[in-house]
């Protein structure tokens, strides 16, 4: 039976990327705000967990404002997951039509100076996030990775995997592909892409984001020290209906007067990076998710 369910679920996701295929995306970015707007109405818990998120980030704002913008919110995911099945099947000239890169020309003058450069982003839930895989676009001379966690229905998971490999960026599944990840770091000229917006348990730094402490990924900060890679945020903004912008910020030391900056430090930096980044577009990030969990209390 887990086969046979398997293999539905694959072919209801083959006949869904084939009619994304065909479909305009300014007209998958109209059905994605629909299917986002039926979402608020229908999913309690996400709506609740993005309202309260908002008000607590955002005190600033009156109680009407933030439920604005949690709707705002529910409606751009629906809009951004209705476009990233089209784009993850479209090629170079594709992408090109629908993204704008800017500030990747400070990576490509790294790599060009230094051969053996290496480069870490700390990226996160911004926009269609999934076009970050195309970044060498800005970059040529970057061989782009970054990490995913597989799906636990085999074909589909086959099946994605199949979809980015378009962009020509390395896949490392990140709870088994360890060994492979760290042997391809020791590479000149990646640039490997690792996600630091979500809560990172109990293995996590318990750092303040937007006011209330949190686990937050040292991830980026630990691979960047480790491998001796420059270290950049970077975000995706959507600037139209199936229009986006990926932006490199601003460089992130990693050494500070010849000594080693502690991982704490350069993840600070790192959040302060992202949260100024969240205040430009506040519907833009993931609010839906749990970031904030308490920490869990240690048996004694």
């Amino acid at each position: 039976m887990p086969a046979l369910v398997d293999t539905v679920i694959y072919i209801i996701a083959c006949v869904i990327i084939w009619l994304t295929s065909v479909i305009p995306i300014k007209c998958l970015a109209w059905a994605g705000r629909q299917m986002g707007r039926l979402a608020w109405h229908i999913d309690r818990r996400h709506r609740l967990v993005a309202t309260r998120n908002i008000v607590a980030a955002f005190p600033e704002l009156d109680p009407d404002d933030c439920l604005n913008l949690a709707k705002e919110n529910f409606h751009r995911l629906g809009e951004t997951y209705a476009c990233i099945l089209k784009t993850g099947g479209m090629n170079d000239e594709q992408i090109k039509q629908v993204l704008t890169i800017e500030g990747y020309e400070r990576i490509e003058e790294v790599l060009t100076n230094n051969p053996k450069a290496r480069i870490i982003l700390a990226i996160g839930h911004y926009g269609n996030f999934e076009l970050f895989s195309w970044i060498s676009l800005g970059a040529p001379s970057a061989q782009i990775a970054t990490t995913y966690r597989a799906l636990r229905e085999n074909k589909l998971n086959k099946l994605l995997l199949e979809l980015r490999a378009a962009s020509g960026c390395l896949y490392f599944e990140r709870r088994t592909e360890g060994a492979q990840l760290k042997e391809t770091m020791k590479r000149p000229h990646i640039m490997l892409g690792l996600l630091a917006d979500q809560n990172a348990g109990e293995g996590g730094l318990w750092l303040p984001v937007f006011g209330r402490e949190t686990s937050v990924s040292p991830a980026p900060a630990v691979f960047a020290q480790r491998y001796q890679c420059r270290l950049f945020p970077s975000a995706c903004f959507r600037i139209s209906a199936g229009r986006w912008k990926i932006e490199l910020g601003e460089e992130i030391p990693v050494r500070e007067n010849g000594q080693r900056r502690s991982t704490e430090a350069i993840t600070r930096d790192i959040i302060e990076a992202q949260e100024k980044t969240i205040r430009r577009d506040p519907a833009n990030w993931f609010w839906v998710h749990n970031r904030w969990k308490p920490r869990q209390a240690k048996n004694r």
